[in-house]
């Protein structure tokens, strides 16, 4: 009798609900309708995967409006195409990766990583295609400039930065010159890089000469691009602290230079340390300022104030457009993609360095 009044009960409490298999199968029966469908039109996996998609959210929600009613299906249904709108973004992130991993990872090597373009030919490149030896050549120089030039445009950009976002925040009430900076940093928000260059290849010659192109001069046009990332989430982060943790250190009688430096600044240093780094990613893959500013360079220079440097996107800028070898590509191409790689990987590096900069002098919370 118990036994029967317990089927009963969960048979009450389970009517008109969905099997939890039952999504399983319709997504089953939709991978193989749209793979016939795809066959049918000349089978293509991009292809079969959208149409795939598209019968399993009809195919779902109709299941969904048979079983549990309309207001559930339209539940189900706006669930299926957030899940979907994030898969159909996800996918270009994922073939970029996929790509450059594919094409870029024959290319790393102990020469690619420690040696220059310097005394590499198209006589280099042909000889080694033409004896199955390794590819010569490799952006040990473009490595090198690359950090050089980001870490000057970070010393000179992010304190400007960050002084301009605490002033805003902290000291600003509002008048001209606060509205002023306002105004400026929204403009510079959205310059193309290639004016920054521009500016800055024109500020050293006025000051040192036409043709002044060195590694500092490439920083200064990336601070410009920088400053304006860095002030604007800098300033975000700090409106996001309580006042009251300000009102209770300023009720212990400490000053407000040491509340910002002590309380406030800490408090928000994941949101700045996250914004400085997007500041550096915005600015690690540009082409245009490098070449107005520091030329190209095949050898290696450690001098950032003199001379000439090569970054890595500008090598990957070179490497396709004027190939070592003209009549043999691959070699230059093999180069471009490792260096793409390269500077992927420096960008996802500076994202878990921020994550552990964050994690690390971040408040500590107590239960």
């Amino acid at each position: 009798m118990s036994s029967a009044l317990l089927k009963t009960r969960r048979s009450q409490l389970t009517k008109g609900r969905l099997p939890g298999y039952a999504i399983w199968v319709v997504l089953g029966a939709a991978v193989v309708l749209a793979a016939a469908v795809s066959a049918l039109i000349g089978f293509d996996v991009v292809v079969w995967a959208l149409i795939a998609a598209v019968f399993f959210v009809v195919g779902a929600t109709l299941v969904t409006a048979a079983a549990e009613g309309s207001r559930k299906a339209a539940d189900s249904l706006m669930t299926y195409l957030v899940y979907g709108s994030f898969v159909i973004a996800l996918l270009p992130l994922l073939s970029v990766i996929w790509t450059v991993l594919e094409r870029g990872l024959p290319g790393l090597s102990y020469d690619f990583f420690f040696t220059s373009m310097n005394g590499v030919t198209g006589a280099t490149d042909n000889a080694s295609a033409e004896n199955g030896t390794p590819v010569l050549g490799g952006a040990y120089h473009a490595i090198v400039g690359t950090l050089q030039i980001t870490l000057w445009a970070s010393l000179v950009s992010v304190p400007i930065g960050l002084l301009a976002a605490v002033y805003l925040v902290e000291y600003g009430r509002g008048g001209a010159l606060d509205r002023a900076i306002t105004f400026f940093v929204d403009v510079m928000t959205g310059i193309p890089s290639i004016v920054a260059g521009l500016f800055a290849a024109a500020l050293f010659a006025l000051l040192f000469g036409p043709g002044t192109r060195t590694g500092f001069v490439a920083s200064v046009a990336l601070s410009v691009l920088m400053i304006p990332v860095v002030v604007r989430s800098t300033e975000e982060m700090l409106k996001i602290v309580p006042n009251e943790l300000r009102e209770a250190s300023y009720a212990l009688g400490v000053r407000k230079w040491r509340t910002i430096v002590k309380v406030v600044v800490p408090t928000a240093i994941s949101g700045i340390a996250s914004g400085v780094t997007l500041a550096i990613a915005r600015v690690v893959g540009e082409t245009a300022p490098i070449l107005v500013t520091a030329g190209f360079a095949s050898s290696i220079n450690l001098n950032v104030f003199g001379g000439w440097m090569s970054t890595l996107p500008t090598f990957i800028y070179y490497q396709i457009l004027t190939p070592t070898s003209p009549t043999n590509i691959d070699a230059s191409t093999q180069r471009a993609w490792a260096a793409a790689l390269i500077l992927i990987i420096m960008v996802m590096l500076l994202n878990v360095v921020a994550r552990l900069v964050a994690k690390i002098f971040a408040p500590r919370t107590s239960r």
